[in-house]
Formats: C-alpha cells, sequence, structure tokens
C-alpha cells in the first residue's frame, strides 16, 4: 500500500511486491470495483441526508429530505472525507469483479489506483482483501495518467487501465496511449448517465465482458 502524490516519489512496481515480468492491469475502485454511490448513500442516510442518482455527479445529488435544492458543495465535500475516514469499508463489491480478477491475475499482474483522500488507504486496503482482491493499492492525488504511465513502463508486455471517469481515460490516454483504456460504470443507476468517449475508451459495462476485452488486450502482439 502506498499513496501517490506531485509531493510523493514515483511508484515503483518492485515496491509493491509486483515483478513486472508480466502485463499489467491497473483498475480503478469506485464505480468499477465496488458501488461506491451506494455505499456513500448508505452512510448519507445515517446523516439525516438522502442521495439522489438525478445526474452523474456527487455533491449535487445530495439532499435533505424534502427539499428540491442539493446541499452546499462545503457540506458535501466534509461528509466525502468523513465517509472515508469512518465508512469506507461499507461499500458492496461490484458484480463479477473479484472473480474477473482473481482469473485475469493468472497471466497479468494487478494494481488498484484509487483516487481517493489519504486517510482511506487502510480502510480501502481491508475492503479489498474481504472481496478477495487482495492486490497492491496505489492511493492517487490527481489525474491518473502520468502514474499509469510510470507503472506500465516498468512492466513487461502490454498494460490496460480500467476506470470509470472519462478525465482519467483521457489522462492515460494521453501521458501512455500504449495502455489498453476501458470504461465501465458498476452502478446500473449510473450508466445511463455517464458521458463515454467510445471512439477513444471502449465503455463495457458488466465484468464478464469486461474480463473478455481485457484478457484480448494483453494477448502478446501477433497472436
Amino acid at each position: 500500500m502506498t499513496f501517490t502524490s506531485p509531493d510523493h516519489p514515483p511508484p515503483d512496481l518492485k515496491a509493491l511486491g509486483v515483478s513486472g515480468q508480466r502485463p499489467l492491469i491497473i483498475v480503478d475502485v469506485d464505480e468499477v470495483l465496488g458501488l461506491f454511490m451506494e455505499g456513500f448513500a448508505r452512510y448519507l442516510a445515517t446523516r439525516g441526508f438522502e442521495m439522489r442518482f438525478d445526474r452523474f455527479a456527487l455533491f449535487q445529488n445530495i439532499y435533505r429530505p424534502g427539499e428540491d435544492r442539493h446541499i452546499d458543495i462545503e457540506t458535501g465535500q466534509a461528509h466525502f472525507q468523513t465517509f472515508f475516514r469512518d465508512a469506507v469499508e461499507d461499500m458492496p463489491v461490484a458484480e463479477g469483479g473479484p472473480e474477473a480478477l482473481a482469473r485475469l491475475s493468472r497471466r497479468a499482474d494487478i494494481v488498484v489506483l484509487t483516487n481517493a483522500p489519504g486517510q482511506a488507504l487502510e480502510g480501502r486496503a481491508r475492503w479489498l482483501k474481504k472481496h478477495g482482491m487482495d492486490y497492491p493499492l496505489l492511493v492517487n492525488s490527481g489525474l491518473k495518467g502520468p502514474v499509469a504511465a510510470v507503472l506500465a513502463a516498468q512492466a513487461s508486455g502490454p498494460a490496460a487501465f480500467i476506470d470509470d471517469m472519462i478525465p482519467n481515460l483521457d489522462s492515460v490516454a494521453e501521458h501512455a496511449p500504449e495502455i489498453a483504456r476501458f470504461q465501465t460504470v458498476a452502478d446500473r443507476r449510473l450508466r445511463s448517465m455517464a458521458p463515454s468517449r467510445p471512439d477513444l475508451h471502449p465503455r463495457i459495462d458488466g465484468w464478464e465482458a469486461l474480463e473478455a476485452a481485457i484478457a484480448e488486450a494483453l494477448e502478446p502482439a501477433g497472436r
């Protein structure tokens, strides 16, 4: 486990316990391996708020019951920080995600790259282990392209990157265009709202089809 930001040294695969002798899968957590919005909604309900799945947004979907205007961004951010400190382990797992990664791990190394506050590191690691995904974990700050590029450069063979957010996928395309990129959105309520760029990043919602696409992308050239 480690934290990466502009103030930290670039991540090192061997320091993470990864040999670098196989293809590499770099995978996000929220709305990829876990249903973050569902977990955050559960937490907000204990604080007297409700999450409405009206748009592909975060703080603009948080309301006080009976009100038509979402709460102010500052209040939403405060609860976001508290969730990651106190309740980050209360999040449903994405259907099929752990099983798909287990199968893919037979042919590739896996690194989990998540954007979350630093205080989430240990709780997020426990959540991953609880659900059978005890892979090296990087908690990132900012767009993921630079970190993904550094990781992929240390691996032997192809690399794949999976995320739900277009800015992160665009960032990887900019910094390491050779990495195969896939967008997925785990929560069915968000899928129709999520922006996508299928011309640049294939959109595959659901781990059964996503696993097959990742496996194909990691095949050595010429096979």
